[in-house]
């Protein structure tokens, strides 16, 4: 289980700047669809990072609570004005407080599902809602074959898994709307999808490699010569491209 790997879920705060600058962020039609028309909700942002997504809700007249696990990124989040206290959701002590609507974006896939859930429904106020999102790039066909010649050309073998490369995992899905049905305390549970697009330059793009865990975890010299050749490829592809987004929600109310 991806959760259980600790190491590489604390590995994205080595540059915690960097992450912030170039991690896409979230549509605003979902954050509307999971605020509602509730005014001020208190909300808890589980796996919180540098903040991306708390600061929607905040944006949006939510008051967030923030958590993460690693203090990097905690510390990235406080300095733009968020709350965060440094636990992840399974060993908190949330000191009897409740909410309104428990978010997680790009995150739930480093929580235990099945205790992460329960502690979802500890949380939550009657009536809550947990959102729970994640971004899958959809690639052209040109795009992914001119992207693919560099990774099997080095031999490197993680394009076949790479979350940039649109290839994550489908079944954190199920596995977090699982979670929520296992605790009895939910329903509505259903998973919805909202799709938009980013327009990347070989700078954009290449910036963001190192913030993936898989790319960060390559031997510096094989990740410089993986960026100089997707430099190339990007290149030939005029110099820009884009990439398709769907943004994967799973959401319940809370019983």
């Amino acid at each position: 289980m991806l959760h259980e790997d600790r190491s590489r879920a604390l590995s994205f705060g080595a540059d915690a700047q960097r992450y912030d600058r170039v991690r896409p962020s979230y549509p605003a039609a979902m954050v509307d669809d999971l605020v509602g028309s509730t005014d001020a909700a208190e909300v808890l942002d589980v796996g919180c990072g540098t903040g991306i997504s708390s600061r929607l809700f905040r944006d949006r007249g939510c008051r967030a609570l923030g958590l993460e696990p690693d203090p990097r990124m905690a510390e990235y989040a406080r300095a733009t004005g968020l709350d965060v206290e440094e636990s992840t959701i399974e060993g908190w002590d949330d000191a009897g407080r409740r909410f309104d609507l428990l978010t997680s974006g790009q995150a739930w896939h480093w929580v235990d599902p099945a205790r992460g859930a329960e502690r979802g429904a500890e949380v939550l106020r009657p009536g809550g809602r947990v959102g729970l999102f994640w971004n899958v790039a959809v690639h052209d066909p040109l795009v992914l074959a001119t992207f693919e010649a560099p990774y099997r050309a080095l031999d490197i073998g993680i394009d076949e898994h790479s979350i940039l490369l649109g290839r994550g995992s489908e079944d954190r899905f199920p596995l977090a709307a699982e979670g929520l049905r296992a605790t009895r305390h939910f329903e509505g549970i259903e998973q919805r999808e909202y799709h938009w697009a980013k327009r990347y330059t070989a700078e954009t793009w290449l910036d963001q490699l190192p913030t993936h865990s898989d790319h960060a975890a390559l031997p510096a010299e094989q990740l410089d010569e993986l960026v100089q050749r997707i430099d190339q490829a990007i290149a030939e592809l005029g110099g820009a491209f884009d990439v398709g987004y769907r943004t994967v929600l799973v959401t319940a109310s809370r019983t």
